[in-house]
């Protein structure tokens, strides 16, 4: 699924987001991931919408077997050339999430950075039907957003802009209903004046909706934290992770 997350500005693109989202974040989450879903070498891992891997490639490192998608060929060529060059259990797919038809069995699926809110809801509980059905029995699921209603209500900024890396982004928002979205227009300029417009759609669902797209794809929700292992998910929390187990 396209969104402004997906591209590159002149290649740099997925360089600003190693920039936003630090190493000491990854490291945080797999120290919860990996004892809390029990997580070893015979362990496999889907990781949808994995981006530039920072989990799939994290994970493997622990000699945990994974199975990384995207829809970015950039991504899933560096992911791969990682994991030939450092021998590791990974294996990334370039893929249209929307049609992905997942071969498991995995113990666990991961979609993480907010990616599972580019999808509207019937597209979600497609996706998340596929995935259920390529868990093993005892699977899990972890969804990773910051667009929980109870979040973006209370963080939602109309205008805004940074500079990041000698780019210049330029947003303006709209929180839009039926069905409930906030839709966001990037202007990105670069140093030497270049331009390049992006459009980020970020569907927005309460936690009670959130536990019907999980209900109608075959999972039960079982906790949501806002820092994960450490930290129960209270209104107005900056992110969510979101965890349901598989129960048909």
């Amino acid at each position: 699924m396209e969104n402004v997350n997906d591209h590159y500005f002149n290649g740099h693109y997925k360089d600003i987001w190693r920039t936003l989202i630090p190493s000491q974040l990854t490291g945080k989450e797999l120290e919860f991931i990996i004892p809390y879903f029990n997580l070893n070498t015979s362990s496999t891992v889907l990781d949808l919408m994995c981006g530039y891997g920072r989990h799939a490639i994290a994970l493997a490192r622990q000699s945990i077997n994974v199975t990384a998608v995207d829809n970015l060929p950039e991504y899933i060529n560096e992911i791969n050339a990682t994991a030939k060059t450092e021998s590791l259990p990974l294996i990334a797919k370039q893929e249209n999430i929307t049609s992905f038809q997942p071969e498991g069995p995995f113990n666990l699926a991961l979609c993480m950075g907010n990616s599972l809110n580019f999808l509207p809801q019937e597209d979600c509980i497609q996706l998340l039907t596929r995935v259920n059905k390529s868990l093993a029995s005892n699977g899990h699921l972890l969804i990773n957003t910051w667009s929980l209603a109870e979040i973006a209500i209370k963080q939602f900024v109309e205008k805004s802009w940074n500079e990041i890396n000698g780019l210049k982004f330029l947003a303006d928002s709209k929180f839009l209903f039926h069905p409930t979205r906030i839709e966001t227009d990037t202007i990105i300029l670069s140093a030497n004046g270049e331009e390049e417009y992006k459009k980020a759609v970020d569907y927005i669902f309460s936690v009670g909706e959130f536990e019907t797209i999980l209900k109608a794809s075959g999972f039960a929700l079982k906790e949501i934290f806002s820092i994960p292992g450490k930290k129960h998910f209270a209104l107005g929390d900056p992110r969510a992770y979101i965890i349901a187990e598989k129960i048909s």
